[in-house]
């Protein structure tokens, strides 16, 4: 097997209350791990086994790209997390967002906004372009902004299995709560690098 489904930096429980353990067995233990397993019976013996994760995103469609890209989002976004990590952006990722949102607090709205009118499933992201410039985009299904040019920075999973053993059908109740365990240092690092 050619990927591997990396171990998150925390207990299953470190979440809690926002992520439950059980939202993290099932979400990341079990559904990211069929996306792993999945894309690599795929990419046997074709183009894309010794390409990165990344590239595959970049450059495939119909399964493999669904498979590469959803195993990608979803590291992505559990690995944004902590239970105590930095509580907001600070630097040139705080500095951008005021100039371009007028606030974090402004910012932290149309995120949320943005993540509860997406019709259907996929994820809100926040991307950046080559000059620096922040976006916050709707992304269907497996949709990443990868495959657009654009650097990711964050990421809300807004499919169903993200929040609903803890929260049912309350999107805007768990994409508010999400706010209380991101690690604004991992995300700070993202945008600057």
């Amino acid at each position: 097997m050619k990927f591997t489904q990396p171990k998150l930096p925390y207990s299953p429980d470190a979440l809690a209350p926002v992520i439950s353990p059980m939202t993290i067995e099932y979400h990341y233990g079990k559904h990211e791990r069929a996306y792993i397993d999945t894309l690599n019976k795929l990419i046997e013996g074709t183009e894309y086994a010794e390409m990165p994760l990344e590239e595959i995103v970049v450059n495939s469609d119909g399964k493999i790209f669904n498979n590469a890209s959803q195993a990608w989002n979803h590291i992505f976004y559990f690995f944004q997390f902590s239970p105590d990590g930095l509580k907001e952006p600070a630097g040139k990722l705080r500095d951008k967002i005021e100039e371009q949102f007028g606030s974090f607090e402004e910012f932290k709205t149309k995120f949320e906004e943005a993540g509860t009118t997406l019709f259907g499933s996929g994820w809100v992201w926040l991307a950046a372009d080559a000059d620096g410039k922040l976006y916050i985009l709707q992304g269907k299904d497996a949709e990443n902004p990868m495959t657009g040019g654009m650097k990711p920075i964050m990421v809300f999973d807004v499919w169903e299995h993200a929040y609903y053993l803890d929260y049912q059908n309350l999107r805007g109740a768990y994409l508010k709560k999400l706010w209380d365990i991101v690690d604004w240092s991992v995300v700070d690092a993202r945008y600057e690098n």
